[in-house]
């Protein structure tokens, strides 16, 4: 065990290392999440770029 964990169990604070491990857990899984989030927007956004240029490719197609 490391120190800080000594110290913590030594004067009773159990409770206030699991609290710090349930935030700690909390904050990375909403970090993954916000960054999962912003690379299906990033793909989602490329997929309607892609369909705009299909859109004007086909528009030109049919003026001519």
């Amino acid at each position: 065990m490391d120190e800080l964990t000594k110290t913590i169990v030594t004067r009773g604070d159990l409770a206030h290392l699991a609290l710090f491990l349930w935030a700690s857990g909390a904050s990375a899984v909403l970090v993954w999440t916000l960054r999962e989030l912003a690379a299906a927007n990033k793909r989602f956004n490329d997929f309607v770029q892609e369909i705009a240029t299909l859109n004007q490719l086909f528009s030109r197609r049919d003026k001519q």
